[in-house]
């Protein structure tokens, strides 16, 4: 079986520092990088890719509402219109970095409020998938297990790689406990590792109350926030070898080629 790991990585803002990021690319598969818009600049990008083509590692835009005083964390309403052009504008600034670094941008996903709104709005998921369609229908849509954006993607016949997310406990109804709540981060490495190891054996969902989600399972986000978030990433990763799972960038995996 083959998954990939991914990060949201050159997020440097006053809300999130970078210092493991460097860290983070010595171990994660694909990068998602800021792109100016919640945090990072064209510097923090270039340094990202940089270090990301050291190591091998694939890189994606990672973009999101124009709300750095709240790291995109804030929902807002745009027309689709707006969607379009803020969707197109991160993922060109950063392919235009990427290729004077000899690199390419290979997949997309979505941050914070948007990928949250996306998420559950069908019609906002359709608007972002035509939005890639019309950039580069072969960018590889990166987005949450059983989300809408899953759903329009494939339905626009884009690369779709299924995400869930290593360090963070799921509702019932298949979505990440809120951020609000005691119980919404996993930070013992451990319990992380086997909360991802099931999750990709069984190719389901562990919720919280133990309910299990059948779902599609490409990917594995590790979050790079936190003082456990190397420890956990570099747990995930050797539990997933262990159990004879074959590590790969996004563009990579036969499903995308």
């Amino acid at each position: 079986m083959e998954i990939n790991i991914n990060c949201d990585l050159g997020e440097s803002s006053n809300l999130h520092s970078t210092e493991n990021d460097p860290l983070l690319l010595n171990i994660v598969n694909s990068a998602n990088i800021a792109c100016g818009y919640h945090a990072g600049d064209e510097k923090t990008m270039e340094k990202t890719i940089e270090i990301s083509k050291k190591n091998k590692v694939s890189i994606g835009a990672h973009p999101s509402f124009k709300d750095r005083e709240n790291f995109g964390r804030k929902r807002l309403n745009l027309s689709s219109v707006e969607i379009t052009k803020l969707i197109s504008y991160q993922i060109n600034i950063l392919s235009e970095i990427a290729i004077k670094k000899d690199m390419k941008v290979t997949h997309i996903k979505p941050h914070g409020a948007l990928n949250n709104m996306a998420c559950e709005d069908y019609e906002l998921a359709k608007t972002i998938s035509e939005s890639i369609r019309k950039i580069n229908k072969d960018l590889i849509f990166l987005v949450p297990t059983g989300s809408e954006m899953e759903k329009a993607g494939k339905k626009l016949e884009l690369k779709v790689a299924a995400e869930i997310f290593s360090d963070r406990n799921y509702e019932d109804n298949g979505n990440l406990v809120s951020r609000s709540k005691k119980n919404a981060m996993i930070t013992d490495p451990k319990i992380a590792e086997r909360h991802v190891i099931k999750m990709v054996k069984n190719q389901a969902l562990n919720c919280y109350s133990g309910k299990q989600i059948p779902c599609e399972i490409d990917s594995i986000c590790v979050h790079g926030d936190g003082e456990s978030a190397v420890k956990t990433a570099k747990q995930i990763k050797k539990g997933l070898i262990k159990s004879g799972v074959t590590l790969k960038t996004l563009d990579k995996m036969k499903k995308f080629i």
